[in-house]
């Protein structure tokens, strides 16, 4: 078990400097907080950023991703000038995989599951380099809850997928450190392992089904430290038919294209789950739009 600890606020304004140098704060779509607008379109970006540039110069990055963390590593360490080696399992999004090769990523596919590849990539780390997890790692944490920073003032529900628990993490500290906003999560039904832990107080094994939410998909590494974070935020899950719903009603109503995972926070406000309290201002991040063409025209003719 790794020991990794929750960001203090040391690290989370070392993370909102190097966020702020290397990407452009993205804008507002009515509530829709636009991550989809990311050099990588995914707001994983941030916590590669943010963890890349705290590691020595010079050590090699191994990490484990269903594509975004992926990508957002990619790129983080072709901007930074850095080598990093990246686990993919076979359920990996081919629209991501594509975008993974474009980058010239140093690819490694293993395993039938998020889990199985996870495990590949800490065993590649204990051969000699620097593991840095999509959701439980301190600077990644800290990478994302720059996300907060860029949120107009004033009292905020901010919704928020929750597949690791990085994001929502991230922005349940900044939420704490800012007074007037609070945070809600929202995990695909087929994949619970954040709500599990967090009940539990403990990482404990879920079962995984398959869903459009694949990024979301997957259980925690043992002792992973997002939990901690969400202690007292507000969980919520929705199904397939609902996420499936919100990516036809992003499409055909905004003109946004929105993977899986990213519109889980949509379908949980849209089926009336969750709801701006009065007084509230809501936000709801969209943190990605890598969904495969063929998925996407499957749903939007349904």
């Amino acid at each position: 078990m790794r020991a990794v600890t929750l960001p203090d606020a040391d690290d989370l304004a070392a993370a909102r400097a190097v966020v702020a140098q290397h990407l452009a704060p993205t804008p507002l779509h009515g509530p829709l907080k636009l991550e989809t607008l990311q050099p990588t379109r995914s707001f994983k970006v941030r916590g590669a950023l943010a963890a890349l540039a705290r590691l020595p110069a010079g050590e090699r990055v191994v990490t484990v991703s269903a594509g975004n963390h992926g990508l957002g590593l990619a790129w983080a360490a072709a901007r930074l000038g850095r080598a990093a080696t990246i686990v993919v399992p076979a359920t990996a999004s081919p629209a991501k995989l594509d975008a993974l090769e474009a980058l010239g990523a140093d690819l490694v596919r293993h395993g039938s599951s998020y889990d199985e590849a996870e495990a590949h990539a800490l065993e590649l780390v204990r051969a000699g380099a620097a593991f840095v997890s999509p959701y439980n790692d301190r600077d990644v944490i800290a990478g994302q809850a720059t996300l907060g920073a860029e949120l107009p003032d004033g009292p905020l529900c901010v919704v928020c997928p929750v597949g690791g628990g990085g994001l929502a993490a991230g922005l349940a500290l900044w939420a704490r450190a800012r007074g007037d906003a609070r945070v809600v999560g929202v995990e695909a039904a087929a994949s619970r392992a954040v709500s599990a832990a967090v009940a539990a107080g403990r990482t404990v094994g879920v079962e995984v089904s398959a869903t459009l939410a694949d990024g979301l998909a997957g259980n925690l590494e043992a002792g992973t430290v997002t939990p901690q974070a969400l202690d007292g935020v507000e969980l919520h899950a929705v199904g397939e038919d609902a996420i499936a719903g919100a990516i036809r009603f992003l499409a055909r109503e905004h003109a946004l294209i929105a993977e899986g995972a990213a519109a889980v926070a949509v379908a949980a406000v849209r089926s009336g789950r969750v709801a701006a309290r009065a007084g509230e201002r809501l936000v709801v991040v969209l943190t990605g739009g890598n969904i495969a063409p063929a998925v996407l025209a499957r749903i939007l003719a349904a």
